[in-house]
C-alpha cells in the first residue's frame, strides 16, 4: 500500500500520511496510477451527481472544478508545456527541450489549456445531463494507464522525472490493468476505444516530439480523459 500512497501524494492534493521513499519505490508507485485514477474519477462524478441536483452545468461545473482542485492542475500543466513545445518543434530539439522546461506559459500552452477545460466542461454536462456516472468515474482510471504504456513503449526525451519511471512498470502490470480495463469495460462499454487513444497519443508523441516526459505523460492524461468522456457520450447517443 506504500506505493498507493506515493501515488496519490504525486497525482493528487489529497491529503495522505508523509513517506519518504527511495527514488525506485517512487517509480514503482506508477504502477499504482490507474487506481488514483479511480479515486479521483469516483470524487469528479460525486462532484456531478451532487451539482447536478442544481442544474446539469452546475453538475458539469462542479465536477470540472473538483477535477482540477483534485489534481492540482499537474496534468493540465503539461498539457500546457506539449503544446508550447509543440508549436516550436519545427525549428529544431534544442528549442524544443528548451520550451518544455521553461517554466512560463506560452500562447499555444495557454489556449490548450482553455480549450481543455471548456471541452471537460461540455462533455461532464452531456454526462451529468444522462446520469453516466460511471462513464464519469471511470474516464481518469483508464487514462491513467497510459503512463505505463508509453513508458515501456517510448523512449525518454530527455532525463527529466518521466525518465524516472523508466524500468519500474513490468509485462504482468501491463497485463493486469489490460484485465481490469476489460472488466471495467462491461460497465462503461465506451472505455473499449482506450487502447485506441493510447496508442494514438504514444504515436503523436513520437512522431511530433521524439519521445515520452513527465509533460508527455500529464498532456496525454488529459487528452486521454477528455477523448474517453468523448466516447461515453457517443456511446450514450448511439445505444
Amino acid at each position: 500500500m506504500k506505493g498507493l500512497i506515493v501515488a496519490i501524494q504525486f497525482l493528487t492534493r489529497l491529503p495522505t500520511p508523509r513517506l519518504t521513499v527511495s527514488s525506485a519505490e517512487f517509480a514503482a508507485s506508477m504502477r499504482w496510477f490507474p487506481v488514483v485514477g479511480l479515486i479521483a474519477g469516483g470524487l469528479v462524478a460525486a462532484a456531478g451527481w451532487a451539482g447536478a441536483h442544481i442544474d446539469p452545468w452546475i453538475g458539469g461545473l462542479g465536477a470540472v472544478l473538483l477535477w482540477v482542485a483534485v489534481t492540482g492542475a499537474l496534468h493540465l500543466d503539461g498539457l500546457g508545456d506539449i503544446a508550447d513545445a509543440s508549436g516550436a518543434a519545427h525549428k529544431d530539439k534544442d528549442r524544443l527541450l528548451a520550451v518544455l522546461v521553461d517554466p512560463h506559459i506560452g500562447s499555444f500552452g495557454t489556449v490548450a489549456i482553455a480549450l481543455q477545460l471548456l471541452a471537460k466542461l461540455v462533455l461532464l454536462h452531456g454526462l451529468v445531463e444522462a446520469q453516466a456516472w460511471i462513464a464519469i468515474a471511470l474516464a481518469p482510471f483508464a487514462a491513467r494507464i497510459g503512463p505505463l504504456l508509453w513508458s515501456r513503449w517510448l523512449p525518454d526525451l530527455h532525463s527529466g522525472l518521466g525518465s524516472k519511471f523508466r524500468g519500474a512498470v513490468r509485462g504482468i502490470d501491463l497485463a493486469l490493468w489490460g484485465a481490469a480495463l476489460v472488466a471495467a469495460a462491461f460497465a462503461s462499454p465506451s472505455l473499449i476505444a482506450t487502447p485506441i487513444i493510447l496508442l494514438l497519443w504514444g504515436w503523436w508523441l513520437q512522431r511530433r516530439i521524439g519521445g515520452i516526459s513527465g509533460d508527455g505523460h500529464g498532456a496525454g492524461i488529459e487528452i486521454a480523459e477528455s477523448a474517453l468522456l468523448l466516447a461515453a457520450l457517443v456511446w450514450l447517443r448511439l445505444a
